[in-house]
């Protein structure tokens, strides 16, 4: 028996929300309509909400040795998360990510610190013998794990585990930083539309995926409000999307990708798998920050 269900590596920071500012200019001071501190990044948003669903979850990152890096740690060791594998570098700061909304609209700035420190290093055999199952998220930002990544998750496959990705946005929009040499060795894919239509250069979602799954056995792409699309070999099928009061889109995706893990963990079809990834993202966008609504 494993003593860990999943283990999650990458990004941890923290998200600061900023609400209601129309317009951002140099030079001049603008009054907000709220704020609020919660934990940030995507790896770490997957794993607190994936605890929280009742698996039990390791996770691999790198935080500072500063307030925001202590943060962190409390947020997922609130949660149960195992935390014996975070590295904790005395030199860099801990990330940050700036998030302005007004209405529905939002924009993000993202100070990496120790969000790309992240090394291939960091994920020890010892450690993944421990798990049935390796995540990694926000693969674009891991900008120190790229070199080895693919050899990381091959040596995941090889101990045994079943394994995941979801690159998130690339910030400097070239898409590839050797996540073409990854997917081969990933059991579930989940990007976004956006990330799928980038990564492939088709011209509609459907496409992307089917290009995608001739790479990585399981796609699934997240779509918002119109649900999900999951593409394996021979299989193509589309989830809706459910109701929700959209109060914070933050870690939505994240949320999506505990509710479709927590649920493939415990052998559920594909279909039930996407179903519960949509009812955790929807859950999620109800909710201020990306793991309020899973305390």
């Amino acid at each position: 028996m494993s003593d860990l269900d999943c283990i999650v590596a990458g990004e941890a920071n923290v998200d600061l929300l900023i609400d209601g500012i129309a317009q951002l200019e140099f030079e001049k001071e603008k009054l907000a309509k709220g704020c609020g501190l919660t934990l940030g990044g995507s790896s770490a948003i997957t794993a607190f909400n994936l605890s929280r669903l009742e698996v039990k979850v390791g996770f691999v990152s790198v935080v500072g040795k500063d307030l925001f890096g202590r943060f962190v740690e409390e947020r997922l060791a609130s949660a149960e998360i195992d935390l014996s594998a975070l590295r904790r570098d005395p030199v860099e700061k801990t990330g940050i990510t700036i998030w302005c909304q007004n209405g529905k609209r939002r924009a993000g700035m993202t100070y990496l610190g120790t969000i790309a420190a992240l090394r291939p290093q960091d994920v020890k055999d010892a450690y993944l013998k421990k798990a049935r199952h390796f995540h990694v998220g926000a693969y674009f930002l891991l900008e120190g794990f790229h070199a080895g990544a693919a050899r990381v998750f091959q040596r995941a496959r090889r101990l045994g585990l079943t394994t995941s990705l979801d690159c998130n946005f690339d910030p400097a929009e070239k898409w590839e930083s050797g996540v073409q040499d990854v997917l081969p060795h990933v059991d579930v894919f989940l990007p976004n539309e956006t990330e799928a239509l980038r990564l492939t250069g088709a011209s509609s979602v459907k496409a992307a995926a089917e290009g995608l799954a001739k790479r990585a056995r399981i796609v699934v792409v997240k779509m918002g409000a119109r649900g999900a699309l999951v593409t394996t070999k021979g299989e193509t099928f589309r989830v809706p999307a459910v109701k929700a009061r959209v109060v914070d889109t933050t870690g939505a995706g994240d949320s999506f990708n505990a509710g479709f893990l927590a649920c493939y963990l415990r052998g559920g079809m594909l279909t039930e798998c996407a179903e519960a990834g949509v009812a955790a993202g929807a859950k999620s966008v109800s909710f201020v920050g990306g793991t309020a609504a899973f305390e």
